[in-house]
């Protein structure tokens, strides 16, 4: 299994995501160990407005505690972040069920 981590910024945080946006990469590359996915979501004019990440565990906490120290996180930038358990059916090209 796996965790996926979804979170929306807040209204008007744009200028926060991009001053923070250099150190959150250093932070993900930090954990590329067990990052399977993620990214920017982006509304109809390309602009972000949140992020997901699917992280390679099966432990809640290990998955929330990947999201509270993001430094986007810990910039103030999301208005939520959810965490729950992702299910491989189609992975890297390939139907897994």
């Amino acid at each position: 299994m796996a965790m996926l981590i979804q979170c929306t910024d807040k209204p008007g945080m744009l200028q926060t995501r991009l001053d923070t946006r250099a150190t959150h990469l250093d932070y993900l590359d930090s954990k590329k160990d067990i990052i399977l996915a993620g990214g920017a979501v982006m509304d109809a004019e390309g602009k972000p407005f949140g992020s997901v990440l699917i992280i390679d565990t099966d432990d809640e906490a290990v998955a929330r505690d990947f999201a509270e120290n993001d430094p986007f996180n810990k910039a103030g930038l999301f208005e939520t972040v959810t965490v729950t358990t992702w299910r491989k059916a189609f992975f890297n090209f390939e139907n897994l069920t």
